[in-house]
């Protein structure tokens, strides 16, 4: 039975002896349509249809809408003169900008848009040798980085006071009374911790842990804080990216540095913060920011400690998973993995360590790194940062930690 091409609005009955008929788009007359527009119900085939017929329902609505509010709305002084200024303005950038009725201000082609509606993911190798010349103007420009919502530090939400361990530092099985945060709009995204008892350290090493840990520990906790604030919180979409500035920040897990001060441990990271790699981030006030961030860290104590050295931990662990899957040269491969196979090893041994050590020993340990901020801000953070780089060299060869 042959299909049936209507033109009018009005709803066919189909039925299975009765084929359902085909209208012909509203707004070109020549393809079938596909969409029905939500506003008024037309037809329409395609986007460039769709944009052309939009002009009109989109006015329309406008109009009806800001009648309907004006209607409502009691005038007086001080709102007639917001609204001069407000036309005034309108209308000097109006005689400031070119009327140029064919200039197309999108930045991203009809197909790329149709793709985008259609729930379907773009690569940047998707678009257009002039669609990415655009997207990378925009993102020059710190257009993009506007749409991005500002990332809050789980170190500095109230929920981070409460985390709460085994004894052998395990994270507990929480409640069902208490896992509100599992069906909330705002799930906490506090790390977890261990998944199974942490090593005690005598089984670790046979000695006394050397006392320059806690210098070690600051340094690490740079790091973290630094990757995570970079990357937005979000070290998952790049584990790989996430641990080489870890390690690149770090003295301790990626230059096998001993900084035997913490005023030499922040001294380092902080000369990195300022290098040209990482110059336009923020700088020395960056810097003295993530300081801040040590010292919360510190005050709150073994347990949140651990779960950020754990979650440390997990995202070195996932570097090295997705290492695996990538094209590499060889030697490169096999000389990072190495790295962050020291590394996470260099992470857990001290997370038994603070798993060990009393809360009043990370509170002295918060008191000297604010201390030393505080030097640095009255110095203007003119410190000399070259001898934290002879230090590191001369370490090379020492053993940071003794290890299984």
């Amino acid at each position: 039975m042959a299909e049936t091409i209507r033109t009018s609005e009005k709803p066919s009955n189909s039925s299975s002896l009765n084929p359902p008929s085909r209208i012909i788009c509203h707004v070109c007359q020549k393809q079938f349509s596909q969409y029905t527009c939500p506003r008024c119900n037309s037809r329409y085939c395609s986007l460039p249809c769709y944009k052309s017929h939009s002009i009109r329902c989109t006015e329309s609505f406008m109009r009806e809408n800001v009648v309907e509010e004006l209607r409502h709305l009691q005038s007086d002084d001080q709102t007639k003169r917001k609204m001069l200024e407000i036309l005034k303005r309108f209308h000097s950038e109006d005689e400031t900008e070119p009327l140029d009725e064919d200039v197309d201000d999108s930045i991203l082609s009809d197909d790329t848009i149709q793709k985008i509606l259609s729930g379907g993911e773009v690569n940047i190798n998707d678009l257009s040798l002039e669609e990415k010349k655009r997207f990378q103007r925009v993102l020059a420009s710190g257009e993009l980085s506007k749409m991005i919502e500002p990332w809050d530090p789980w170190w500095l939400k109230p929920a981070a006071r409460t985390i709460c361990l085994s004894k052998d530092g395990a994270q507990l099985i929480q409640p069902m009374a208490n896992r509100e945060d599992l069906e909330s709009d705002q799930p906490s995204d506090i790390p977890c911790g261990p998944k199974t008892p942490l090593s005690s350290l005598r089984m670790l090493i046979s000695t006394e842990p050397s006392p320059l840990l806690a210098v070690h520990l600051v340094d690490i906790i740079y790091s973290y804080c630094f990757t995570l604030r970079v990357y937005n919180g979000d070290w998952q979409s790049d584990a790989v990216g996430s641990a080489m500035v870890v390690l690149s920040i770090s003295s301790v897990l990626g230059q096998a540095g001993q900084p035997e001060t913490v005023q030499e441990a922040l001294c380092y990271c902080l000369e990195q913060t300022c290098s040209p790699a990482y110059r336009h981030i923020g700088g020395l006030q960056f810097g003295l920011a993530l300081v801040d961030d040590i010292t919360n860290l510190l005050s709150l104590g073994s347990p949140a400690l651990i779960c950020m050295l754990c979650d440390l931990q997990r995202m070195i662990m996932a570097a090295g998973r997705e290492l695996k899957s990538e094209k590499q040269r060889k030697l490169r491969k096999s000389e990072t993995k190495s790295k962050l196979k020291l590394a996470e090893r260099k992470v857990y041994f001290i997370m038994c360590w603070v798993h060990e050590q009393p809360n009043k020993a990370l509170s002295s340990l918060a008191a000297i790194v604010s201390a030393e901020k505080s030097s640095l801000m009255e110095y203007g953070g003119n410190k000399s940062f070259s001898r934290t780089e002879k230090n590191v060299a001369g370490n090379k060869d020492k053993a940071l930690i003794e290890e299984m």
